[in-house]
């Protein structure tokens, strides 16, 4: 098509998203590993969820947002835009003065970091065929492997040697020649038309996604909170799909989303985002409390699906071509509940290699189903709708990490007040909230075999939910014709 991103300078583009998603990629990590000290010196413990809630409530609530933007303006203005707002947020971070500023700048941050994921990987679907896309996301996927390294060394670093700020103003370099790259490498034609931007719709979906995500996130408030929040969600939820059925350009356009293959796609994902955060969340729990680890050997747990997850990314256009893209799909999406069943033969005797193959199985699974969901869905739409199509996926998968999170967290807890007394279920939420509770959880007996049996029915929803991404994966639709290229190949290539 004539207003696609052009061809020219792949290389240097693609370069350049991955130094923008690095620097997105690194934040979460690198500022868990800061935060003991900030609060130590801004004071305010109440609000240290926060720093983190409130980046991925914007982020979240505003990929949907900036994805249609991007279809109406183009890729380069908005990624830039997201990317200034992003650095401004940062500098306020590293001025911070209080925990209630800090809260209030990372709530900027995380609405400059909602453009960046969408939309570089939305001109990685405008530059690249099918054939020749799983070689650059799992260059991609990469860079999320790497920052889950960095993070926590750099932030380490960082805070021993100089001030805490500089974990938030290390983007500001990295952000600057990001921008200067991409308003040199990126070249669009994007054809200009008057635009009507549906602003009373970005309100009501932001409204109602913050709504859903505050009551998922703050589940122990109080019950009258927690029905307002929902009533909030609800009402503004059907406000903004009335608003959407009569806008002109709205931000998120039903007919597309309901579009079977856009519709399950999102599904299987939005189900696999649930299964991982819950692998992410409880199983370096079990490997401390219950097999008596040290945090480094549960933190070599969760690396194997670090590298599962790459590693499938960058072998899928191999298995494109060599099994074509349903059964890759379909072999993929196996894997995943595969590796989830390794959780439930753990053991307070089991090694931890046993809970570090099951996090590769399904790190290779999760690369698979993730990549393919992708490409099917941006080869499924022309450029006009591609942005909000992949924002559409990132969304999903986003929103299922906040479900996952809440609902195996409640699983847990239910665990334990099933396994435990009164007395010793709050013998062990206190011994959960100290330092070394852990370690002192695996050198008693009984109470880790109380624990060892609560966090069973949480690996019991892992399995049950991956399961599930399982079965919704096979109603993605995946024509036979696509048997070895994939679909839209030909076309898209035309279409550049």
């Amino acid at each position: 098509m004539s207003n696609a991103a052009q061809r020219s300078n792949r290389v240097l583009i693609v370069a350049t998203i991955m130094l923008a998603t690095f620097m997105v990629a690194i934040e979460a990590t690198i500022v868990a590993t800061a935060m003991p000290r900030i609060v130590g010196q801004l004071g305010g413990f109440s609000y240290y969820s926060w720093v983190f809630s409130a980046f991925l409530l914007a982020q979240s609530t505003t990929t949907v947002i900036y994805g249609k933007l991007s279809d109406i303006f183009g890729r380069k203005p908005v990624l830039i835009g997201g990317i200034l707002i992003f650095l401004v947020g940062s500098l306020l971070c590293g001025l911070a003065w209080s925990m209630m500023s800090l809260v209030l700048f990372r709530l900027l941050q995380g609405l400059g970091a909602g453009a960046i994921q969408p939309v570089t990987m939305t001109v990685i679907g405008d530059l690249f065929k099918l054939e020749e896309r799983g070689r650059v996301q799992g260059a991609m996927a990469t860079v999320w492997a790497t920052s889950a390294v960095v993070g926590p060394l750099a932030g380490g670093i960082i805070v021993d040697n100089i001030s805490w700020a500089w974990i938030f103003w290390i983007n500001l370099p990295i952000g600057i020649i990001s921008i200067i790259a991409f308003m040199i490498f990126l070249k669009e034609d994007v054809a200009h038309k008057q635009a009507e931007i549906d602003y009373l719709g970005s309100v009501l979906f932001s409204i109602s996604i913050v709504a859903l995500l505050v009551m998922l996130t703050e589940t122990d408030a109080n019950a009258w909170i927690l029905l307002s929040l929902f009533a909030v969600f609800v009402v503004a939820g059907l406000l903004f799909l009335a608003q959407e059925k009569r806008a002109p350009e709205p931000i998120i356009s039903i007919p597309l989303w309901s579009r079977r293959l856009i519709a399950t796609s999102n599904a299987a994902t939005l189900l696999a985002g649930m299964a991982l955060i819950g692998l992410s969340t409880i199983l370096p729990i079990y490997v401390q409390g219950v097999l008596g680890r040290s945090p480094v050997v549960a933190g070599f747990t969760l690396t194997m699906l670090v590298v599962g997850w790459p590693l499938a990314v960058m072998l899928s256009s191999r298995f494109y071509k060599a099994f074509g893209i349903r059964r890759t799909l379909r072999v993929g999406s196996l894997m995943f509940p595969f590796g989830a069943c390794f959780l439930l033969f753990l053991t307070p005797e089991s090694s931890p290699v046993v809970a570090g193959a099951g996090s590769f199985f399904m790190g290779f699974g999760m690369g698979l189903i993730s990549l393919t969901s992708i490409v099917l869905v941006q080869d499924s739409v022309e450029w006009s709708m591609r942005g909000s199509a992949t924002a559409s996926i990132i969304f999903a998968r986003s929103l299922g990490n906040t479900l996952g999170a809440t609902v195996l967290g409640a699983i847990l807890n239910a665990g334990i007040n099933h396994y435990a007394s009164g007395e010793a279920a709050a013998g062990l939420h206190e011994a959960l909230n100290q330092p070394t509770g852990l370690s002192a959880l695996a050198a008693d007996p009984a109470i880790r075999a109380v624990f060892n049996a609560a966090l069973h029915w949480s690996f019991w929803g892992v399995v049950v939910v991956a399961v599930l991404t399982f079965f919704t994966t096979w109603l993605i639709p995946v024509g036979r014709g696509q048997k070895r290229e994939g679909p839209a190949v030909a076309s898209e290539a035309a279409s550049h």
